[in-house]
């Protein structure tokens, strides 16, 4: 499951929210109904494949439409207020684009596969209803190879055997074919994990030979065009690591490209890239709408940087941050930015560090930011600084001008590893704090524990949720939501006052007076507010960004009920 924070358009001028957070607001109670569910539709909708069961990879047989862990999702967020949630049901079937498969059995027979439920032993299934039809057909002539050729699958016992693993990913972005046929005529990039340390080994001639027979009779010269490359991986390791460090191309297009999210993006075999890329762009095109114009962003967990170039070129971001851990990920993100419209005005960067050391480094300066990590969730750290985001803004108010030379290694080593790609137009310097967080998560367990901890620290409230169907036929789906926009930040003085007749509507319309200044930051600096009659609220006022008002020389404010 992929679940996301998106933030909501931003509020008009001249005015900003304000939440208060001391006053209770009595909660009601609305039932809302799981999504319908056709009756007719647990067989139209029915994986029909005759490896259900045996195979670990579906666990939903019917109704793919409609995962069953939706209704708790609904459930989930009615309790935090969401009464309007979206579901995407997506590609139903065909709709995997990357998969890797073990390999095992013998020369004669071999298995290409997943492992069955608890065990190593290899399910076979060349028939697999989620694969895209062409993985299916490359997975028959990869077979056909091993047999022909002679080729000793892995054997894990022994340790001994040549070909441990094959990763199979489509790239559907032909711009020679009519958009309604590139899905259809995807070309297959075969990575095949060899049982040696290098190309050098004494049983890497079988490795050509079988490269040579997949690009011979799945390459351009065939009638149908079925294999876009052939790559090596070189694992000699006893245990669950699919990959080896060492990679090497060795027939057909080096470069692997596809159109995501407005852009086109290079994924290299060692990078990481979403299985579901029709879902994926659902996705990151609801994402957009959520990001202002001209924000600053930082992408946290950002892989080759898909999420993070795409939010530059559709929202004309005025500067995006990718934070990888991963360094394989640095050579596609730079062939994506080459391939990037000339008009980009951002400074884009992309460097490789662990998010979870120092996170506060990376949200500064940012005005979203967006987190995708892996299956266990965020790590303690960065929930723990966005828990107290508004503690981490005074302190970074209270720094010193100086800044000191930068010593310590993890900075330095992110330093050194980074991309920079500077914009020809000057921008501001900007020193603020996210206001906006958009979560992706793989984990709906991890997600609920995150989500949880961030709404009980009263810096986050969750405004949306939309849904998408990332992995038909087992019970991981994709979420989208939202938290409101806003800037946060803790004033010294507790009595705050409204005038009673500003009372409306379960809203307060508080006028600040002319002295309130607004910074280049786009948020106010001073700590105290003094109107007349007083009505007590706590301390910690959440602030959304606003424009002064020249015409009255003052700032409206509109502070929600809580």
């Amino acid at each position: 499951m992929a679940l996301s924070f998106f933030s909501p358009p931003a509020l008009p001028i001249h005015r900003i929210t304000c939440q208060a957070l001391s006053v209770a607001v009595p909660s009601v109670a609305v039932a809302v109904a799981p999504l319908p569910v056709n009756p007719n539709s647990s067989l139209s909708c029915a994986l029909n494949c005759t490896h259900f069961q045996s195979c670990s990879g579906c666990t939903q047989e019917y109704n793919l439409h409609h995962p069953v862990v939706i209704d708790e999702a609904i459930g989930f967020f009615n309790k935090l207020g969401i009464k309007d949630f979206s579901f995407d049901s997506c590609r139903l079937w065909g709709w995997r684009c990357r998969a890797k498969l073990a390999i095992r059995g013998s020369s004669t027979n071999p298995l290409i596969g997943l492992y069955e439920e608890g065990t190593h032993n290899v399910v076979d299934i060349p028939d697999c209803k989620s694969h895209h039809p062409n993985i299916n057909a490359a997975v028959q002539l990869l077979k056909k190879g091993i047999i022909e050729l002679n080729v000793e699958p892995y054997d894990e016992d022994q340790g001994t055997g040549d070909l441990r693993y094959v990763q199979m990913a489509v790239t559907t972005h032909d711009t020679s074919l009519p958009i309604p046929k590139r899905y259809k005529n995807g070309k297959v990039q075969v990575s095949l994990v060899w049982n040696s340390r290098s190309e050098n080994s004494a049983n890497t001639g079988k490795l050509n030979a079988l490269a040579n027979f997949l690009w011979g009779n799945g390459g351009p010269k065939r009638k149908v065009h079925l294999i876009h490359s052939v790559w090596a991986n070189f694992q000699t390791l006893s245990n669950n690591i699919i990959f080896g460090n060492r990679w090497r191309h060795l027939l057909g297009e080096r470069d692997f490209w596809e159109h995501i999210g407005g852009i086109d993006v290079s994924l290299a075999p060692s990078s990481f890239g979403q299985a579901n890329t029709r879902a994926f762009d659902s996705l990151l095109r609801k994402l957009q709408k959520y990001v202002p114009q001209g924000a600053s962003v930082v992408d946290l967990y950002a892989g080759a940087g898909v999420i993070g170039l795409s939010l530059a070129v559709s929202r004309k971001c005025r500067s995006v941050k990718c934070v990888e851990v991963n360094k394989e990920s640095r050579q596609s993100f730079e062939k994506t930015v080459e391939r990037l419209p000339t008009n980009v005005e951002s400074n884009i960067s992309w460097h490789h560090a662990d998010a979870s050391i120092e996170p506060t480094s990376w949200l500064l300066g940012s005005d979203v930011v967006v987190v995708d990590p892996p299956r266990k969730g965020l790590d303690p750290s960065l929930v723990k600084e966005l828990r107290h985001i508004s503690a981490v803004e005074l302190r970074t108010s209270k720094r010193p001008e100086k800044v000191k030379d930068e010593k310590r290694p993890w900075i330095l080593r992110a330093r050194e590893d980074s991309i920079q790609i500077e914009s020809t137009t000057v921008h501001e310097e900007n020193q603020s704090l996210p206001q906006t967080l958009i979560y992706i998560s793989c984990g709906w367990e991890s997600f609920k524990e995150d989500c949880s901890s961030l709404l009980a620290s009263k810096e986050w409230h969750l405004h949306k949720a939309h849904g998408f169907n990332f992995f038909p036929g087992t019970q991981r789906f994709c979420l989208s939501l939202s938290p409101t926009d806003k800037f946060k930040l803790v004033f010294v003085s507790t009595n705050i006052k409204f005038h009673p007749t500003w009372l409306q509507n379960n809203f307060y319309y508080l006028l600040l007076p002319f002295t309130y200044m607004h910074n280049k930051h786009n948020c106010l600096k001073e700590e105290t507010l003094c109107c007349t009659k007083s009505c007590e609220l706590s301390s910690s006022i959440v602030l959304y960004p606003c424009h002064y008002g020249e015409e009255d020389g003052r700032f409206s404010i509109t502070a929600h009920k809580y």
